[in-house]
């Protein structure tokens, strides 16, 4: 439980048609928000447009939600990492994670088997790098350094440039709750994407256990302050459509379970199926009002407030803002939030 939250804006994905968010990240530096995060997926990478954001900051931390592991080799990442942390100053907050077998096979060419032991073997692999104590080697079954084959030439090896920072701050995203297990076990937080306050320790509990009181469960929450609480739900629903339907495949859906181990199997179960056969209105109205309430902050002010005090009896620490697109609105949740 955890009353005093931290606050930060979560931007998702850049998109080409989007206007830039330079200001929106500015008005959240100049109103104390501690932090702003990036995606991707299969379009913008994460990277980029927080360099973009960094440049034209001074104090708010920079966050990833959250790059994929196999987009790059984890000595690929580690040197990113490295670089964007020391050209901001030691403000950046890597956030991992493994996606799901259609983003990994479908557009990586990876395999996606064993998860949980290939996000374990790329962070072991990322800290050894960064702290530099001797050449990298690794004998894990995903990512052996040196190479072992090829032309045999392979000589481990040291970064060149030395870390701003040994430790960069690293958070995992996950949702099962094996996976969850390995954030409390080897990262400095947890990114969870779809959180209902009120069921989060039914639900992580266990996998949270031994996690100490510096562990940042950062949780993104769709947010907008509005009279029109029936289109704000609305809203919410149509990305939950997306995300239940269609961001994974019948058989092995990450999203669906999630929403299955909330309670809602029987609708998780219709809404992939009427989303994949087509009918998408159909599996919007699926969508129970009180899934999209239970995970999200929306309404006028006086309904925010009140629900705030769900998320202050959580083990959440950091509510990661989806949605406000204007100084205005940030100003208002700043002051619900941080009082």
């Amino acid at each position: 439980m955890s009353s005093d939250l931290k606050l930060g804006l979560n931007l998702g994905y850049w998109q080409r048609n989007s206007d830039d968010s330079t200001e929106l990240v500015q008005a959240a530096e100049r109103l104390g928000y501690e932090s702003v995060w990036t995606a991707e997926a299969y379009g913008s990478d994460a990277f980029t447009p927080l360099a973009w954001y960094g440049a034209r900051t001074s104090r708010i931390k920079l966050g990833t939600s959250v790059v994929q592991i196999s987009a790059r080799t984890p000595a690929a990442t580690a040197m990113t990492a490295m670089t964007l942390d020391h050209l901001t100053g030691g403000r950046l907050l890597l956030g991992i994670g493994a996606s799901g077998p259609q983003v990994v096979e479908g557009w990586y060419g990876r395999p996606f088997p064993k998860p949980l032991a290939r996000t374990r073997e790329y962070v072991e692999i990322m800290r050894k790098i960064w702290r530099r104590e001797e050449p990298v080697t690794s004998d894990g079954e995903h990512y052996p350094l040196p190479y072992p084959g090829g032309a045999n030439l392979g000589k481990p090896l040291k970064l060149i440039t030395r870390p701003l920072r040994a430790e960069i701050p690293l958070y995992l995203g996950a949702e099962g709750p094996k996976n969850v297990a390995l954030a409390g076990e080897i990262a400095d937080g947890w990114l969870p994407l779809f959180v209902f306050p009120e069921k989060i320790e039914r639900m992580y509990g266990p996998s949270l256990a031994g996690t100490g009181p510096d562990f940042d469960i950062a949780a993104m929450v769709m947010t907008l302050i509005t009279d029109d609480v029936r289109s704000a739900l609305d809203g919410v629903k149509m990305m939950l459509t997306l995300y239940i339907g269609g961001m994974g495949a019948k058989s092995r859906n990450f999203h669906a379970d999630i929403i299955g181990r909330m309670g809602y199997a029987e609708a998780a179960e219709e809404i992939q199926a009427l989303y994949l056969a087509g009918r998408r209105d159909e599996a919007f109205n699926a969508i129970p009002d009180e899934l999209a309430d239970g995970i999200s902050l929306v309404g006028p002010v006086g309904r925010i407030r009140e629900r705030l005090e769900l998320w202050r009896k959580s083990p959440v620490t950091n509510l990661l803002v989806m949605g406000p697109r204007d100084e205005a609105s940030l100003r208002t949740i700043r002051d619900l939030v941080l009082g």
